[in-house]
């Protein structure tokens, strides 16, 4: 049986209240896209509201769009699905052996509260498949609760996109809180890589979390390690 991995992207294209643009950073989901590819996992895409993500347009600038982002954004039958992703009412759990939260600033609107994505990775987690997320994406772990009412990240070591990263981004002061801070709030062993914007994965059983964009590829390769050997 193939492994099947459901990627979940935004559908926020702008700050709240600020005709600021966001979306999806592309890198995390295509690096990522990549690695699973190459095991030949079957992916699908999932977002809060189903339909169009947006793209970061930051995460298309020259540098920061490597080979992977632009073939993929070259790609019409993969940009394709990101103008028809699937909504959490259409996913069945038991289809899938991991979720992959992507980020972009988009996420911190609509990943926060999402109930249907919560009850998917809930029921992953419980079940002991791999819940995990890249940069911005645990912002949709931060309020997930567990049937025992405990937050899913208490007392687990993990790691997102770092204030200190939200400082150095220059948006600090228009993002609408502190991800981090909430994370420790809820109890989480949040780890972070001495230097900012450097490749950072921290893995606790079935939690794979990675800190940023560059972080993405590690990530995916974390989750493969974990898959391969279970």
């Amino acid at each position: 049986m193939k492994k099947r991995i459901l990627l979940v992207v935004t559908n926020v294209s702008e700050y709240a209240d600020m005709r600021r643009p966001t979306g999806l950073w592309l890198g995390e989901l295509t690096h990522a896209y990549d690695e699973f590819e190459k095991y030949g996992y079957i992916q699908d895409i999932v977002s809060p509201q189903g339909g169009i993500s947006p793209i970061e347009p930051k995460s298309l600038v020259p540098l920061v769009a490597d080979k992977s982002v632009l073939m993929r954004k070259h790609d019409a039958a993969f940009m394709a699905l990101l103008q028809n992703t699937l909504k959490p009412s259409q996913i069945h759990w038991q289809d899938y052996d991991a979720i992959y939260y992507t980020g972009g600033h988009g996420v911190m609107w609509d990943f926060l509260d999402d109930q249907g994505l919560q009850e998917i990775t809930r029921n992953l987690y419980e079940q002991g498949r791999i819940v995990s997320s890249v940069c911005h994406g645990y912002c949709g772990l931060l309020k997930l609760k567990l049937s025992n009412g405990q937050y899913l990240i208490q007392n687990k070591k993990m790691t997102g996109f770092t204030w200190t990263e939200e400082i150095l981004s220059g948006v600090a002061k228009k993002v609408p809180y502190n991800a981090e801070k909430i994370a420790k709030q809820h109890g989480a062993d949040f780890q972070k890589c001495l230097i900012p914007y450097m490749s950072h994965v921290v893995s606790d059983q079935n939690l794979i979390t990675g800190q940023n964009p560059f972080s993405a590829r590690a990530t995916a390769s974390a989750i493969i390690q974990y898959l391969e050997q279970h």
